[in-house]
């Protein structure tokens, strides 16, 4: 373990059949029906894994130019790649690539990470510090996760796992000193704890992804209305086949939304918490 985080001469090649080797499992695991609302196709949606990546490019880097450089570089081939794969599988054809805007921002947003990243390197506080956001990240992902193992056992267990496990293992392989392992620690329990807390009073926060694999959508699909009782959202976090959404409400609140596709069909949802299901539910209310 502790190769990975310092002890592999990364250079230019490695670093391009990393990138590739990782653009073409992704897609992969994208594409395959049976790895549907499930912990393998997670990587395809979310960022736990290619924080990862990007930690290990970053710990493999000779300065933080180079580290910038190769996370940039990186992210540049791999994520295109996923899309690029999955082009002549996909309905929308080249359409797809439409969806590619997102990721290439994050992909702009490497270069400067990787340069403040490399400092994590110093094994300090500073280092701290500059961890801090990624393991809040990934401390919110895994409890996502953890909302949709409860609410439907065993989907993205492994997925939950492996966002908290990472923390560790980040912070085991990042760290030396015994001290700033131990605040490491106690400053995600705290912030796991509180935000526990916080979204489980009276008035509960949920979060829970669903798929719509039963509609035909034609090409790209966007939420088009939402309205709601009390804070909630609902957002597309996949166009592949399943569709995926990820719905957020309150525990007493009522939510309507509306998809509409490329050829301006339009399909009405509602949702809201079911106490006595213990589980958030959303159907289709088209008559």
């Amino acid at each position: 373990m502790k190769k990975l985080f310092g002890g592999i001469n990364l250079t230019w090649k490695k670093l391009i059949i990393f990138a590739v080797l990782a653009g073409i499992y992704t897609a992969v695991m994208a594409l395959l029906p049976i790895t549907a609302d499930t912990s393998f196709r997670d990587i395809a949606i979310y960022f736990e894994w290619w924080v990862l990546f990007g930690i290990i490019i970053i710990m493999n880097s000779k300065s933080p130019l180079d580290s910038a450089l190769k996370c940039f570089v990186f992210f540049l081939i791999s994520q295109p790649l996923i899309y690029l794969i999955q082009v002549p599988f996909s309905s929308m054809g080249w359409r797809l690539f439409g969806y590619y805007k997102y990721w290439f921002m994050w992909t702009l947003a490497c270069f400067p990470m990787g340069f403040v990243g490399y400092y994590i390197k110093k094994k300090n506080i500073l280092s701290l510090l500059i961890l801090l956001p990624i393991f809040g990240l990934l401390a919110y992902l895994g409890l996502g996760y953890f909302t949709s193992v409860m609410e439907s056992f065993p989907h993205h267990l492994l997925s939950c796992i492996f966002c908290f496990a990472l923390i560790l293992v980040i912070i085991f392989n990042v760290f030396d000193k015994i001290k700033l392992r131990i605040i490491s620690i106690i400053i995600v329990i705290l912030g796991v704890a509180g935000y526990y807390i916080y979204n489980n009073g009276i008035n509960a926060e949920y979060e829970v992804y669903r798929t719509l694999d039963q509609y035909n959508f034609d090409g790209e699909i966007n939420i088009t209305y939402f309205a709601g009782t009390e804070d909630g959202d609902a957002e597309i976090v996949s166009q592949k086949d399943p569709v995926s959404i990820k719905l957020r409400c309150r525990k007493n609140g009522k939510y309507e939304f509306t998809i509409t596709d490329s050829a301006d069909n339009g399909y009405n949802f509602e949702y809201h918490y079911d106490e006595k299901e213990k589980s958030v539910i959303l159907k289709n209310i088209d008559k």
